[in-house]
């Protein structure tokens, strides 16, 4: 496992500072957010963007996933809007997509991650199923011709909020080798029926991306999340019970006016995590 800081979090800072610093702290990667002022995927030098992109990451040594949760890239007015389940005009959150396996590929991101959507009132369950695949449809054609991983996220409040409903998913579509799951640490602790590392047991080898919610407020062994307790040592220990080898991103977008501090605090919080769970493991095999 290696860890990334999220962009969004470092949204005072153009994207190079940004990569100079997150590799200054010791971070391994990069979970990019496709928006302004980092790298907007609607700009008209995009490609440009993506380029210059690139060369930070190189700079650094640093590996990036692709996050597509920006809040307003699509519609300046409503959060989110339109998603894969919206009613309407869903194309534009399609067209994101696309243009974010594009940019993976380009800038050889190990994931690109995405999610489903709240389902708006009067829209059955059956309906955002079928708007669900029917919008992934043509992003995992493109990200399966373009060598990309799919990872889909469960979000609280959304159609597929669960790591069983993100399992489902998968089943609808045909379970293709490509699509895998992310999880998001706190979520699973506010969100799933299941503790955090059964959850992530659950998910095994499919989780190809992973969120870490604020280690500040506990740099030891619980992060209180104001909706339970995560343990951290041992959500982490799951996931390299499953052989999780990706990155495991910090993602705060509140904390930008404060980031390099807010990173700083956070890796010491991780690391301190992942020595204890290695003296564990050293002292269990004497």
């Amino acid at each position: 496992m290696r860890l990334g800081y999220g962009t969004n979090g470092f949204s005072g800072h153009r994207l190079p500072e940004a990569c100079a610093v997150i590799a200054g702290l010791g971070y391994d990667g990069v979970a990019l957010t496709l928006d302004q002022p980092h790298l907007d995927p609607f700009a008209d030098d995009a490609g440009a963007q993506t380029t210059r992109a690139a060369k930070a990451l190189a700079d650094h040594g640093l590996a990036v996933v692709i996050e597509t949760g920006s809040r307003f890239v699509l519609d300046p007015w409503r959060k989110h809007e339109p998603t894969l389940v919206s009613d309407g005009d869903r194309g534009p959150r399609t067209e994101l997509l696309l243009r974010a396996v594009r940019i993976a590929a380009e800038l050889g991101a190990e994931a690109m991650s995405c999610w489903s959507g709240v389902l708006p009132e009067g829209a059955t369950a059956d309906d955002g199923w079928r708007r669900l695949t029917d919008g992934l449809g043509p992003v995992l054609d493109l990200a399966h011709e373009r060598g990309v991983i799919v990872c889909f996220e469960p979000e609280p409040g959304m159609h597929v909020d669960t790591v069983d409903e993100a399992l489902e998913l998968r089943r609808r579509l045909g379970e293709p080798e490509h699509l895998r799951l992310t999880v998001d640490l706190g979520h699973l602790v506010c969100n799933e029926p299941r503790s955090p590392a059964a959850s992530i047991a659950l998910a095994g080898e499919l989780i190809g991306n992973v969120q870490v919610d604020d280690m500040v407020r506990d740099v030891h062994e619980h992060l209180e999340l104001g909706h339970g307790t995560l343990d951290l040592d041992a959500t982490l220990g799951a996931l390299l019970a499953v052989g999780f080898t990706g990155l495991a991103s910090v993602e705060l977008p509140r904390h930008s006016h404060a980031a390099p501090t807010v990173a700083a605090r956070q890796i010491e919080a991780l690391r301190a995590s992942l020595d204890r769970l290695a003296t564990t493991t050293k002292e269990t095999a004497r």
